[in-house]
């Protein structure tokens, strides 16, 4: 009998409205275990090179992993794939929350969608069930309004839901698919798939529980963590959020649509400053002692906020605040709240608000392309209806800024291309390549854009880290680190090797936080035994490093049929930037470092350095020989 899941993967054919149940065998469980290389199983062999985006051609997957829906904290997480509106090339996503261990329990492993919908449907998975409704009713609703739509329907407030705002409707290419009305599958634009398809939720409820191979082993660790979960310090008392001050410190904090690294009201908008203001709880996730969610609530003043929407986290604030020179809290969580609600990526959303911001500032773009809408650094009020304006595509700026900040820049011109913080056409994330280098890299090489979670930040890996993180990373077979402006072979193979294991962790649907290679609750000492545990699998952390490096490829394979390589590997100018204010002054990452690094990394992952595709070699190393990068 399978441990650990089911052995089934729905498929759903939303233009004929048929359902299908596969029951792949133990050897597909073994090899991929889930997250994106579930969904690339199918991806490749589907959508074929140049297939738009958002037509029904394109293929959106939904996975969950072996370790899913245990008694175990940082396991409730689900990956969204499909071919990315944003980036033309692979869309990934996880989001954690209740919905995906619910899924699991309704007995499903994993969601194949193809086709489009004559008319608005969702999806509702129950006890091994599965059937197609109308959601006519539901379009145009926000997530919230949703959720609780579905849920008062189907006559059960336990019911889990995951579903697209009206940005995804309005197919904005960075939309989100929300669950719980705070938890997004944020980046590549994954909502804007599912609303291209007119699928406007998936509802999940069940009690289908996998068997584990070894419960007490399992508890056994569930007890660790919950013994243990004040090693992560302050990330549970203020969340992500925590690192605003420190970053400002070092002159790492993105401002001014990332012209500097230091922002003058970085305290006021800080975690901590949150904390003693308007948090009113800490959330989590199924099974989660962690409890890093924020919630909070403003009843009065002009940027009132419904807790229905959870709280900013540290790149929310970054974006929305230092980004955007805003330095009023609240006008940041009502930022938040109208991406949760209307289904946005908060970090593309925030950083195409600074470009346009930085773009009007310098006159490329005028009145009449923003609607006479003043839209200048440090305007809250400007902030929020550009913001507005892009969820619905309302107005000349609405249908601009919804294309992402790339793609306007292409639209208008006149020297805006100078203010792009984009990689492969995604906004990066508030951790300056500048300050970071390593995380440099990674943003250029990664498959879908410039991402802070595909590897461990250099902080971690340098001669005055803790010896927890040390010792950990030891046991990548990283053991000299190195000073924070180094980007020497020992660092690049320090970029790759926590790539590799950060991406075992979205195979395994495992939260970066509770589940790590340095400073997290759990490390790689329990990532083995804990599959073990659950599957019965003879697994070790090479193994799971190997899986991880599987799926980097397979990510990496999909963007060489659609031409995406080396070439797309790039830091626009302004990341590339030297820094000319406070702690981080005259620091920068050039591009002569960067295509060093890169020959390096291309060579320890057995990729052409030439084009930065997947070796032949590589590929069937893997086991993955039976892709066509043609």
């Amino acid at each position: 009998m399978p441990y650990g899941y089911h052995g089934r993967i729905l498929h759903v054919n939303l233009t004929d409205g048929t359902l299908e149940v596969e029951q792949p065998d133990e050897a597909f469980y073994r090899t991929y275990m889930g997250g994106s290389a579930f969904g690339l199983w199918y991806l490749l062999r589907e959508v074929s090179p140049g297939t738009d985006p958002l037509s029904p051609e394109n293929v959106l997957v939904f996975s969950l992993s072996v370790v899913t829906g245990t008694p175990v904290h940082g396991q409730s997480r689900a990956t969204a794939n499909a071919k990315s509106p944003l980036t033309g090339g692979i869309g990934d996503s996880q989001a954690g929350g209740f919905w995906p261990a619910e899924c699991k329990f309704a007995g499903f492993d994993a969601i194949v969608i193809r086709g489009r919908a004559p008319r608005p449907v969702y999806l509702w998975l129950h006890d091994g069930q599965a059937e197609l409704r109308d959601a006519t009713h539901l379009w145009g609703k926000d997530t919230g309004e949703t959720m609780a739509a579905i849920r008062q329907e189907l006559g059960d407030r336990r019911i889990e839901v995951t579903a697209i705002g009206p940005a995804g409707e309005n197919l904005v290419r960075f939309a989100a698919i929300m669950n719980m009305a705070n938890r997004a599958h944020g980046r590549t634009g994954m909502g804007a798939v599912m609303g291209s398809k007119n699928l406007k939720a998936i509802a999940v409820r069940g009690k289908q529980r996998p068997a584990l191979h070894d419960r007490d082993r399992v508890l056994a660790l569930s007890r660790w963590g919950r013994d243990h979960v004040g090693n992560i310090g302050a990330l549970a008392k203020y969340g992500t959020s925590v690192v605003v001050k420190a970053q400002n410190y070092v002159g790492g904090l993105p401002t001014r649509n990332y012209s500097t690294g230091v922002f003058e009201h970085a305290k006021e908008i800080s975690g901590q400053t949150m904390y003693h203001t308007i948090l009113v709880d800490r959330d989590t996730c199924y099974a989660c002692a962690t409890k890093c969610k924020r919630v909070v609530e403003v009843t009065d003043g002009p940027y009132q906020v419904d807790r229905t929407y959870g709280g900013p986290e540290y790149e929310t604030i970054a974006t929305f605040g230092a980004y955007c020179c805003v330095g009023d809290l609240k006008a940041i969580a009502k930022a938040n709240e109208l991406c949760n609600r209307y289904g946005l990526d908060t970090i593309s959303a925030g950083a195409t608000i600074a470009w346009a911001m930085e773009a009007f500032e310098a006159g490329a773009l005028t009145l009449a392309d923003t609607d006479g809408l003043e839209l200048r650094f440090g305007n809250a009020d400007a902030m929020l209806a550009a913001l507005e304006a892009l969820a619905h595509r309302r107005g000349n700026l609405g249908n601009l800024l919804a294309e992402g900040s790339e793609r306007a820049a292409k639209a208008i011109g006149r020297g805006s291309e100078e203010f792009l913080i984009t990689v492969k056409g995604q906004e990066a994330p508030a951790h300056m390549p500048q300050i970071k280098r390593s995380l440099g890299l990674i943003y250029a090489v990664n498959p879908f854009g410039a991402d802070h979670q595909s590897s461990e930040h250099d902080t971690s890996y340098q001669p005055g880290a803790s010896k927890r993180e040390l010792e950990r990373l030891a046991m990548l077979g990283l053991t000299a680190p190195q000073d924070l402006d180094a980007l020497n072979r020992e660092k690049v193979e320090f970029a790759l090797k926590t790539q590799y294991f950060y991406s075992a962790l979205d195979t395994l649907g495992l939260c970066q936080f509770d589940w790590g290679p340095a400073w997290q609750l759990y490390g790689p000492e329990h990532l083995a035994d804990f599959v073990q545990a659950v599957t019965g699998w003879d697994v070790t952390l090479d193994e799971l490093m190997t899986v991880g490096a599987r799926r980097l490829n397979m990510l990496r394979a999909f963007n060489a049929r659609e031409g995406i390589g080396r070439d797309a590997d790039k830091l626009t100018k302004r990341l590339h930037q030297q820094l000319t204010e406070g702690p981080s002054e005259g620091l920068q990452i050039t591009p002569e470092e960067l295509e060093r690094a890169k020959d390096i990394y291309y060579e320890m992952a057995g990729w052409d350095v030439q084009t930065g595709y997947p070796t032949r070699e590589t590929l069937a190393r893997l086991g993955l020989d039976w892709i066509d990068l043609e």
